[in-house]
C-alpha cells in the first residue's frame, strides 16, 4: 500500500494529471520500472501488436478466438472511449474499480520511489502499462494481447523481449511528427517490435510498408507471414455484417461474418485468424467456435451504429478515412442526397488530408464541424475554413457536440444517416452524451 490512501476517483485523477508533469522515457527506463515491479506477467504468452490502423480490432478478434478455445486472455489497449478501465481487460471484461485501485497502489508506490531517486516518474502510458501487466500477473491469463501506443520501436510496450508472436496491421501516415513523413519511415518504426526468431504476421496491402517489414524480419531471422487481400473474398456487405470466405483449403466453404460494417474489418479478422492458427498450432481447435467468435465480436467506435440514424467511426488519419469512405460506398450509404458528416480532429493529425479526401470522394449532404474536449483540439473555425476550401456543400460550425447533432438531425433526409468521425475522442464524446441522456436521436 502507499503512504497515501487513494480512492478510485483520486487514482484516476492522479493518472490523468501525469501528462502535465512527466514525459516519455527510454526503453531502458521502462525496463527498470517493470523490473522494480517484479517483471509482472513475463511468464505469459504475449502477442505484441503494432500498426497505424486496425490494431485494436485485430486484438479484439484474436481475443475472441482465444476465448472461444477456452483460453484466458489479458488485453492491454488504448485509447479508451469512456472509462480508463477499458484499457485493461481480462477475458474481455474491463478491470473493475477495486482491481484497478489495487494495481494502481502497487505501481504508484514504485513510481514514487523512482521519483525520489530522481530517476523520473513513469509517463501516463508507461504507468498504465505497469498497471496492466501487474493486474494480469495477479490473474490466471495465459495469453496477453499487448497493443502498442504510438509506433513500435520506441513504444513503452517494446520493453517485452520474448513475445510469442508479433503482428503488424495496416500502415498509413499518422503521428508523422514522431514517426516520420513517409510510409517507409513509419513502417520501420512499427517493424521495431520484431524480435530475433519471433514470427511476425503482417498486413501486406501496402507494398512500400511490406518491403520494409520483410527486410527487418530477414535481418532478425524472424519467420514472416505476409497477409494480402488475396487471402480472402468478400461475399456480402450490409449494415448487419460483412460475409467473407478465406482462400484456405482448410476453411473451404466456411463463411465468416464480421458484425462490423467496415470493409477494412475483413483484413483485420483475417490477420487474427492466421495469428490464432499459429498460436494454437499444437492444439485441437474448433473452427465452428471461431465462426461464432468472429460473428459475435463487438468493438466499440468502429462503424458502430449507436442510435437509429447515428454511426460513429474512430477514423482519425488519412488511411482510416479512406477505409471509412470505402465502407460507406459499399453500403450504398452515400447514395441520393447522401449522409450528414460531423467532423472533429486533434491538431497533430493530418486533418486537412482527411477533409480533402472526404470532400473529393464522398457524396455528403452537409458537413458539421465541432471541437473535441482536449487541449489538442483543432478550432472549429479552422475546420470550417478547410472544408469550405474543398467543397461547395453546406458546412456548419457548432459550438458543442449537442448542437452539432441537432444541426445534423435537421439536415439529414428521412432515411439518411449521420456519421461522426475524425477522432476517437469524438466517438467517446458521443457515447458519453448518449449514456448521460443529453441527446436523444
Amino acid at each position: 500500500m502507499t503512504a497515501v490512501g487513494f480512492t478510485y476517483d483520486e487514482a484516476v485523477a492522479y493518472i490523468e494529471e501525469l501528462p502535465k508533469f512527466t514525459k516519455k522515457h527510454t526503453l531502458d527506463h521502462v525496463r527498470e520500472f517493470l523490473r522494480r515491479l517484479g517483471n509482472p506477467s513475463s511468464d505469459r504468452k504475449i502477442v505484441h501488436v503494432a500498426g497505424t490502423n486496425g490494431k485494436g480490432s485485430v486484438c479484439a478478434y484474436l481475443q475472441a478466438i482465444l476465448m472461444a478455445e477456452g483460453k484466458h486472455t489479458g488485453f492491454f489497449t488504448s485509447p479508451h472511449l469512456v472509462s480508463i478501465n477499458e484499457r485493461i481487460r481480462m477475458d474481455n471484461i474491463q478491470i473493475d474499480n477495486e482491481a484497478f485501485l489495487e494495481a494502481f497502489n502497487q505501481v504508484q508506490e514504485t513510481a514514487r520511489k523512482m521519483e525520489e531517486e530522481e530517476l523520473g516518474h513513469p509517463s501516463y502510458f508507461e504507468f498504465l502499462l505497469g498497471m496492466g501487466m501487474t493486474a494480469f500477473a495477479g490473474s490466471d491469463v495465459e495469453y496477453i494481447i499487448l497493443e502498442t501506443g504510438i509506433g513500435g520501436r520506441l513504444d513503452a510496450t517494446n520493453y517485452i523481449e520474448h513475445p510469442a508472436l508479433a503482428v503488424i496491421t495496416s500502415i498509413s501516415l499518422d503521428h508523422t511528427d514522431i514517426l516520420g513523413d513517409s510510409i517507409e519511415e513509419i513502417a520501420a518504426e512499427k517493424a521495431g517490435i520484431i524480435k530475433p526468431g519471433v514470427p511476425v504476421f503482417f498486413d501486406a496491402s501496402n507494398q512500400k510498408a511490406c518491403a520494409v517489414i520483410r527486410k527487418t524480419a530477414e535481418k532478425m531471422l524472424a519467420p514472416c507471414r505476409e497477409i494480402s487481400k488475396n487471402a480472402y473474398e468478400i461475399r456480402e456487405v450490409n449494415w448487419k455484417y460483412i460475409a467473407f470466405s478465406r482462400a484456405n483449403a482448410y476453411d473451404k466453404g466456411v463463411i465468416y461474418q464480421v458484425p462490423i460494417c467496415g470493409c477494412y474489418q475483413v483484413m483485420n479478422a483475417q490477420i487474427a485468424l492466421e495469428a490464432a492458427e499459429y498460436l494454437l498450432r499444437d492444439e485441437t481447435i474448433h473452427k465452428s467456435r471461431w465462426v461464432d467468435a468472429i460473428g459475435s465480436m463487438h468493438w466499440e467506435g468502429r462503424m458502430e451504429r449507436v442510435a437509429p440514424h447515428l454511426v460513429i467511426d474512430g477514423a482519425h488519419n488519412p488511411g482510416a478515412v479512406e477505409a471509412f469512405a470505402e465502407s460507406v460506398k459499399a453500403l450504398g450509404a452515400d447514395e441520393g442526397e447522401g449522409p450528414v458528416i460531423i467532423f472533429s480532429a486533434v491538431s497533430d493529425k493530418k486533418y486537412e488530408q482527411m477533409i480533402e479526401y472526404l470532400c473529393r470522394n464522398m457524396n455528403a449532404k452537409a458537413y458539421i464541424v465541432t471541437e473535441i474536449e482536449d487541449k489538442r483540439r483543432v478550432p472549429a473555425e479552422e475546420l470550417e475554413r478547410v472544408f469550405k476550401k474543398y467543397t461547395r456543400k453546406k458546412v456548419y460550425r457548432a459550438g458543442s457536440l449537442k448542437e452539432a447533432l441537432q444541426k445534423a438531425e435537421n439536415e439529414r433526409v428521412d432515411d439518411g444517416d449521420i456519421f461522426c468521425l475524425g477522432s476517437l475522442y469524438l466517438a467517446g464524446m458521443v457515447k458519453k452524451l448518449l449514456a448521460g441522456g443529453g441527446y436523444h436521436a
